[in-house]
Order: structure tokens, then C-alpha cells, then sequence
């Protein structure tokens, strides 16, 4: 299966982060999914790269022509797509999987992760999105979308369509065992009180 990876392309975070995504992109290859995901070479996204080539999988990365720069992108790709503008990379990037995992990130990967999830509620998308909760990372992300639910913002079977853990292990069996399913337009809201 083709596996979209979102995450951080930051260099300065904890340790815990680059060991964790490396670990998945590791069980990735390991498992015999392809890696798909932004092309770059450092943050989150190099860690996942270079766990799925130390074990020889398949890796697609997608970038911006303006990223090809020296030391920016991942050089170990098995293919690589270059496009023109990041909305075009983010189009790809969904058209080339099957399904999505969410490293911690800053507000690009929250981007792509919220238009993912409205794909999905607006049964646009059936493919499965799991969320690496590494280090607590997205704690305040559920509380927030709690919050959007307890206002009646959103409709509670929203978090029924996102798989959330800690354990890379635990978002590969989700994603291995998943049966497709969206949201319903019907359902946007809820209407009990």
C-alpha cells in the first residue's frame, strides 16, 4: 500500500520525534508499504525517509522545484516528483496513497491533516488517517476538537474518522486492518441535544 506521511521538517526538536518517525518508516518498509511523503531531507520527514531506506522500501518523494537545493531534499528516494507550486505537491501526494499518518508537526502539517479529515467527513476520501501521538504532541489538538464538538461545531462522528496512538506498531495494524469509510453529509451536525 501507499502510505502518505505527513510531518515536521524542523531540525530542533526532541530526540523522541526523529527516533519515533524513524521507527515507523523503518515498520513501513518492513511491512511492505511505500512510503510517500514531502521529499525533504531533514525534520520528520528525513527521519521516516531514512528509516524506509535502511530497510530497502519503496519511497516516493514529492516536492516544489524551488526545494531542489543543496542539502533540502532526500537524496536516497526511489522516485521523485517535482512539481510547481506546495498546493500541486499536496494534490500529488494524496492522489500517489491510500492512506495518511500524521507525525507531530507545525501549522503545514495541521493543514494537511484538517483538509484530509474534511475530505473524509465530506465522503470525499474513504482512506484511513491515523495520528502519531508521539510524546503527547497532539494532546491539546484533541482537547481543541473536543471543544469544537462539546459547541456543537462539528459533529462528534468527526473523531470516529481519525485513528489516534502513541505507537507506530499500533497506527500500522490500523492501517493494515482498516475498512474504508467517510463521513456522511447528512451527519455534519449532530442532532440530539
Amino acid at each position: 500500500m501507499n502510505v502518505c506521511v505527513y510531518g515536521a521538517s524542523s531540525a530542533s526538536l526532541a530526540d523522541i520525534y526523529y527516533m519515533e518517525a524513524e521507527t515507523l518508516g523503518r515498520l513501513l518498509a518492513q511491512r511492505g508499504h511505500r512510503l510517500v511523503f514531502g521529499g525533504g531531507k531533514h525534520g520528520l520527514m528525513g527521519s521516516v525517509a531514512l528509516g524506509a531506506w535502511q530497510e530497502r522500501g519503496e519511497i516516493l518523494g514529492i516536492a516544489p522545484k524551488f526545494f531542489d537545493e543543496p542539502d533540502v531534499l532526500f537524496e536516497h528516494c526511489t522516485d521523485f516528483l517535482y512539481t510547481t507550486t506546495m498546493r500541486e505537491r499536496k494534490q500529488l501526494m494524496e492522489d500517489r496513497s491510500e492512506a495518511v499518518i500524521v507525525l507531530p508537526g507545525g501549522i503545514g502539517t495541521y493543514e494537511e491533516f484538517f483538509e484530509i479529515l474534511t475530505l473524509k467527513q465530506l465522503g470525499q476520501t474513504s482512506r484511513a488517517i491515523a495520528i502519531l501521538n508521539t510524546n503527547h504532541y497532539y494532546d491539546p489538538m484533541l482537547a481543541f476538537l473536543q471543544n469544537t464538538v462539546d459547541q456543537k461545531f462539528m459533529s462528534s462522528n468527526c473523531m470516529d474518522l481519525f485513528f489516534i496512538h502513541d505507537d507506530p506498531n499500533q497506527i500500522l495494524d490500523y492501517i493494515d486492518r482498516y475498512v474504508p469509510s467517510t463521513g456522511n453529509l447528512d451527519r455534519l451536525e449532530d442532532y440530539t441535544k
